[in-house]
Formats: structure tokens, C-alpha cells, sequence
């Protein structure tokens, strides 16, 4: 850090993700909290990051001016007017690590109005549970090495890969929508669960068969395909639930939602 800088990172906005991702970060040792600093318009969201030892301020230009690294933690309608506290505060040996869907780097800059060190990065939700995962692009104007902090931060809470920035909508549509396509098929194996009569126990025969078949997943040697092939046996139950998916097309239409989500995010993006 330079004389100017008082900390490594510094939050502009300090919502859910960015506690999802402070917390990962010190209990990580990636930072400590007293090298971070934040800001919210929210009371109580800047309670929460103070309980966590993190310097709290009102002003956005505080952080930008103060710190190494920005996050910006940020919905994407508030960047107009974000955009004159960064064009002022912000410097050119600054990297800013943008976590706002649907902002290009090539955007971002624009609106900015210099060619800003941008690293951009698309999370999810579960980071909130330490098992989020992230696409992580590299903006034109970075450095070598700009990319470091940002890799360290997101793997403290989960996954992450690095993408060309072309590939962030597939990124989106993936992982970032992702979840939401989990909790739809569980709120579906929730409700035949209770019309079978499981009741009260539905969620957890669901929650706990979702969370196995994931952590198998992601330990396992096997594809997907050969893993569901090894729970199906010809003539059994599980055959007579798929083949009547598959007779329905509900693959087609998975992937076919998936490509909506990435097309949305491009139409987005414009």
C-alpha cells in the first residue's frame, strides 16, 4: 500500500455478499479486519461489519481514497452515482474488484472515465455458507498480479475459476442463477414429498438428499451421468421417475432455461 492507503480492501457497499465475503476472508487469515474498511447507507448493515472489527464509514469517498482494493459491492443502478466518487478518489495504481452483474469491465470504465484496473467476478449465493462459486474475469487495463487478492478473497468462501470476460454470462447462468434452479426442484420434491404424506419431514428428506447427491458430485471420480446410472436400476423406481422425465423433455428444458439466463444477461449487459 501506498502513504495514502490505510487499507487493503475496502467495501463500497457491505450487503450479504460482501459479508459472505469479509468473513471468509478473516477467518482465512486472507486479511485481517482491521485492514478492512466499509461503507453502507444501511444502520444495521454497518453494525454487523463493525461487530466483525471492520472500520465503518459514512462517506464512499473514504474508502475509495483509503484503500488499496475496492470492492464494489453494489447494485448496478447505484453506479451513475458512484461513478463521480470513483472517477475523483479513485487512483490509477488502484484495482477495483466489481461484483455487479451484468457490468463489463469495458462498461465500468467507461462510466468511470479512465481506464480503471478492473477485476470483475460473479459469485453466488451459497457463499454466504462457505460453498460459493465464482467466475472471476481479468478487465483489459490489469496488471499482472491485480487478479491475486480477488482469487484469494472468493476461494476463502468457496470455488472459484477464472473465465475470459466473454464467458461471464454463461458464468451468470450457471452458477449465479444456479441456486435459484436448486430451490426450484426442491420446492417440487417438497411438495410430492407431502402429497406422498412425508408432511413435516419433507424438507428434510429433500434438504439432506440435494446436500448428498451434491458433496458425491464434487468428491466422486464419476460424471453425473454415471453417477445417476449407478442409482438406477432397469425396472426400478428410480428408472420409472426418469423415464417419465425424459418423456417430458425435462433435460431440453433445463438447458434451454439455462441458455435464456445467459441470453438475459447479455441483453443486460448492452
Amino acid at each position: 500500500m501506498t502513504m495514502s492507503e490505510k487499507y487493503a480492501l475496502g467495501f463500497v457497499g457491505a450487503g450479504n455478499m460482501a459479508e459472505a465475503i469479509a468473513r471468509g476472508a478473516i477467518d482465512k487469515g486472507v486479511l485481517s479486519a482491521d485492514s478492512m474498511i466499509a461503507s453502507d447507507p444501511s444502520a444495521a448493515r454497518k453494525a454487523l461489519f463493525e461487530g466483525l472489527g471492520i472500520k465503518v464509514v459514512d462517506s464512499n469517498a473514504e474508502v475509495i481514497a483509503q484503500s488499496g482494493q475496492v470492492m464494489l459491492a453494489i447494485k448496478p443502478q447505484v453506479l451513475p452515482e458512484l461513478a463521480g466518487e470513483l472517477a475523483e478518489h479513485g487512483r490509477d495504481d488502484q484495482v477495483l474488484i466489481s461484483i455487479m452483474a451484468g457490468i463489463g469491465t469495458g462498461k465500468l470504465a467507461k462510466v468511470i472515465g479512465r481506464s480503471a484496473r478492473i477485476i470483475r467476478v460473479m459469485p453466488n449465493t451459497p457463499m454466504m455458507v462457505g460453498l460459493g462459486m465464482s467466475g472471476l474475469a481479468v478487465g483489459e487495463h490489469a496488471k499482472d498480479g491485480d487478479e491475486v487478492l480477488a482469487l484469494d478473497l472468493f476461494g476463502a468462501a468457496g470455488e472459484v475459476a477464472r473465465v475470459d470476460e466473454k464467458l461471464m454470462d454463461a458464468v451468470t447462468a450457471v452458477s449465479g442463477s444456479g441456486p435459484a434452479y436448486i430451490y426450484y426442484l426442491a420446492e417440487a420434491m417438497e411438495k410430492a414429498a407431502s402429497e406422498l404424506g412425508l408432511g413435516a419431514d419433507a424438507r428434510l428428506f429433500v434438504s439432506q438428499t440435494i446436500l448428498g447427491a451434491a458433496r458425491m458430485l464434487a468428491d466422486s471420480p464419476d460424471t453425473a451421468a454415471e453417477l445417476r446410472r449407478k442409482v438406477t436400476s432397469p425396472g426400478g423406481t428410480t428408472a420409472a421417475a426418469l423415464g417419465h422425465m425424459d418423456a417430458n423433455k425435462v433435460v431440453g428444458v433445463i438447458v434451454d432455461a439455462v441458455k435464456a439466463a445467459e441470453a438475459r444477461g447479455r441483453e443486460l449487459g448492452k
